[in-house]
């Protein structure tokens, strides 16, 4: 995790989570900073203890790989998207599935909930999007457009809007209330891995191509190309809870900190053995942990944060 103090980042206590039986694909903070959620190729989800880096729970229920994981804002569910084809919604304390959904017909890729909580998006190889009521684990909207596979999803802040990413290069933000489709963001040279919304309503993605683009999708414009990562690939974002910093990990050992003011790097976090996979931010800001290849989780803290 990295760590903010009158402009300057420092890492510290670096701690490695290492259970994983396989490549650790996603890891997600519950709202209240208690609980970090992972989930690998071995087919399972760890739950976390935060602070004490102790194992929790050891989730099964998938039968192939856990491609992505994600907790609903309230933190009292989790949900996740496995190459079984099957999207999933766990309660959070008892780790009990709520609902098992299988309407996709090849591999699941991508999950995210609204920030509202009422809705869950999907997205796999068979080039769907998929909106499901998180309530009756129905699904209630077809999202389709894309021409490949589905990689990368998520929601704006307000919950009316909704992106992916695909394959096909394209970055596509849909309407929810009509299913209409506002904008098709193209630029991406690569396949469209990552997406992330900042509370402001700028639009962050992540690519093969070795680049995050910055976009206002309100606009149809590509603010940043942030070329750090070349010939690497963009496997995570993460916006910082005031939307003034970018995090992106990607095939390396580096986490990039970007600042969305001019779009300029602000510091490489090292410590990983491997390429870094997954990143999120705490609510706070004040922590980023980030999942590698090695099997491992990484994190860093520091106690006297002063934003």
């Amino acid at each position: 995790m990295w760590h903010r103090r009158s402009e300057e980042f420092s890492i510290s206590n670096i701690r490695y989570l290492s259970r994983h039986k396989g490549e650790v694909n996603c890891c997600a903070f519950s709202h209240d900073c208690q609980i970090l959620l992972t989930c690998c190729d071995d087919g399972r989800l760890y739950l976390w203890d935060a602070k004490s880096s102790k194992l929790l729970h050891t989730v099964s229920g998938h039968t192939g790989p856990v491609k992505w994981c994600v907790f609903s804002r309230d933190g009292q569910l989790f949900a996740s998207a496995s190459h079984d084809c099957t999207v999933r919604i766990w309660h959070g304390r008892s780790t009990e599935c709520v609902h098992i959904m299988s309407a996709h017909s090849r591999s699941v890729e991508t999950v995210s909930f609204s920030p509202d909580g009422m809705w869950l998006v999907s997205g796999g190889w068979d080039t769907r999007a998929l909106i499901w009521s998180v309530q009756s684990g129905e699904m209630v909207q077809d999202l389709r457009g894309h021409t490949a596979a589905v990689q990368s999803s998520a929601f704006s802040s307000d919950s009316q809007r909704v992106a992916t990413g695909s394959w096909d290069r394209s970055v596509r933000v849909w309407e929810l209330r009509d299913d209409k489709e506002v904008v098709t963001l193209q630029g991406h040279l690569g396949n469209v891995a990552c997406l992330c919304f900042s509370v402001t309503g700028i639009l962050a993605s992540g690519s093969w191509d070795g680049t995050v683009r910055v976009w206002l999708p309100q606009q149809h414009t590509c603010l940043y190309v942030l070329g750090g990562h070349e010939r690497v690939w963009v496997r995570s974002l993460a916006f910082s809870a005031d939307g003034l910093v970018l995090a992106s990990t990607a095939e390396g050992d580096m986490v990039r900190i970007w600042d969305m003011a001019n779009g300029k790097c602000l510091k490489l976090l090292q410590g990983h053995k491997d390429s870094a996979y997954g990143c999120v931010f705490t609510p706070g800001g004040e922590l980023l942990t980030s999942g590698s290849d090695q099997l491992d989780v990484h994190e860093d803290r520091d106690k006297n944060i002063e934003e």
